[in-house]
């Protein structure tokens, strides 16, 4: 009688997880629809859009091409593209409940494969780097049919790896995002990072700064879109008309380099030199020929000093702002003396970019070559980082950042070991990346945003926009892909003022925009 009684239950659950089965199928069928409807609605390939011609003219039929401005509908079609691919995923347990390896996303840990928490701390960073992981999951999600970063892969880039660390990179990514286990082990990716930078081989315990700077510069030089870089010899300005001499500068940069890295994480400074030849008297006592030189450069991260007066994040960017005194061995050549003279240097920020990396210097060399480091507690802000009071242009987006990743490390020079907190896109909740484990954390618990382990501090920047019901709100700023001939899409032009960009003195014919900023081709 037992027996049958049990029979019958096990008849009843074989049913009931049948019946579950059948919802998880609908509810993938569901998905895999929803996901097909956006993806026929908007694919990219490349750097094109291909839009319903409904959306760009009226009563016609098919798909119309027109250039991708930004990476708004990558995103759209990743953040759906997960869920769905998760839940065609979820399997019915013995006990009748539903899993799902979704709850993994973005949650998966490293493995340490000797010393490598270094790697493993700037790949967790990296990955929860949204608009980054969205760019290379888009293969996966679209199955190589609507969106391939590999299209934009440039094979003649001497400096690059002709794909090789960029697809290693984008493997990574898609254990992280896609994959079923709860950590992965990145070893073919180490294997091409030491191709591209030798100085990686090996175990022994390297700078995780000094990692992410070169997968950052691989990844660029894998994916530049300029396929025949021309010579442009750079020009000194004289400080006389900085908002034109910028744009120029970053017009000319961009002759030579666009890809994924520079439209997210590259902005622009301004260095600034003065004579201070001490042979050159002014009448009001100052020394100096009147020499001033200007450059704008481009720059990827911040790397800040920090000194013994140093407490918070914003003291050590005024530090790094901070104008000094070149002399000795570091005096300056002013090209109107024609000598090496004693000058002051000043840096600036000018322009900044949607994602800004803070790399916070806490290991010196003294004069004997010996390394320390530096552990003296700063404070860095979590949300609403206002930078407006230090960056010098301006033009461009209001400089507003909160904070998702941070590179800790932890102990001394010789015994140190590297981890990562990161905030997930999906639950909001920020996770500890200790190589292979990873957890949540309470940022109360944690003393988060004070410390002395914080190493590399990410930034996303955010934008203020005033709703319907007339209250404002933040959203993630719009990363826009950048191109020579499309200044109105560089982060020093918006298209109220791109009339700026005639003081440029290159050829740009304000007519190729309609009145709607339409990017029709």
């Amino acid at each position: 009688m037992g027996n049958c009684i049990s029979h019958a239950k096990d008849a009843n659950r074989s049913k009931e997880n049948a019946s579950r089965q059948d919802s998880v199928r609908d509810t993938g069928s569901w998905r895999n629809n929803e996901r097909r409807r956006i993806l026929q609605s908007m694919a990219r390939v490349g750097s094109r859009v291909f839009k319903p011609e409904s959306v760009v003219g009226p009563n016609r039929a098919g798909l119309k091409e027109c250039k991708a401005s930004t990476y708004d509908h990558v995103h759209d079609i990743v953040n759906l593209g997960i869920e769905g691919y998760h839940k065609n995923d979820e399997v019915v347990d013995g006990n009748g409940k539903i899993n799902g390896t979704r709850s993994l996303s973005g949650k998966v840990g490293l493995v340490n494969l000797g010393n490598t928490c270094f790697m493993n701390s700037s790949l967790q960073c990296l990955s929860n780097t949204i608009p980054l992981t969205d760019y290379f999951l888009g293969q996966v999600i679209t199955h190589n049919v609507t969106y391939d970063y590999r299209s934009e892969i440039n094979y003649d880039n001497f400096l690059g790896t002709k794909g090789a660390l960029v697809s290693s990179y984008a493997e990574v990514i898609k254990h992280l995002w896609l994959g079923s286990n709860p950590s992965f082990k990145p070893d073919d990716f180490k294997s091409n990072l030491e191709q591209f930078a030798p100085q990686f081989e090996g175990f022994d315990q390297q700078d995780a700064q000094e990692l992410l700077a070169f997968l950052l510069d691989g990844i660029h030089e894998d994916l530049n879109r300029v396929k025949n870089r021309p010579y442009i010899e750079d020009k000194d300005s004289d400080g006389t008309n900085d908002e034109g001499d910028a744009i120029l500068a970053w017009s000319n940069y961009l002759e030579r380099n666009m890809s994924i890295i520079v439209d997210l994480f590259q902005g622009q400074l301004r260095n600034t030199m003065v004579c201070m030849n001490k042979d050159k008297a002014q009448p009001d006592g100052s020394c100096g020929c009147g020499h001033r030189n200007v450059k704008f450069d481009p720059f990827m991260y911040l790397s800040l000093p920090i000194s013994d007066d140093c407490n918070t994040l914003e003291d050590c960017l005024n530090l790094f702002c901070q104008e000094e005194l070149l002399s000795g061995d570091e005096m300056w050549y002013c090209p109107k003396c024609k000598t090496h003279v004693e000058a002051t240097k000043k840096i600036d920020l000018w322009m900044l970019p949607p994602v800004l990396i803070i790399h916070l210097k806490r290991f010196k060399f003294s004069s004997t070559g010996q390394r320390s480091k530096i552990d003296r507690s700063i404070q860095y802000p979590l949300t609403d980082w206002d930078l407006s009071n230090v960056k010098r242009s301006s033009s461009g987006i209001d400089p507003l950042y909160d904070l998702y990743a941070v590179s800790h490390h932890r102990g001394n020079v010789g015994f140190g070991h590297y981890t990562a907190q990161a905030k997930n896109r999906f639950d909001g909740k920020w996770y500890d990346f200790n190589d292979s484990q990873c957890h949540q954390i309470e940022l109360s618990k944690e003393n988060f945003g004070i410390g002395s382990s914080a190493y590399c501090l990410f930034y996303n920047r955010v934008e203020r926009v005033v709703q319907e019901n007339g209250n404002e709100a933040k959203r993630n700023t719009i990363i826009r892909r950048q191109s020579a001939n499309r200044p109105e899409l560089w982060p020093h032009l918006q298209r109220a003022n791109v009339a700026l960009w005639k003081s440029t003195r290159v050829d740009y014919d304000p007519s190729e925009l309609n009145a709607e900023g339409d990017d029709t081709l």
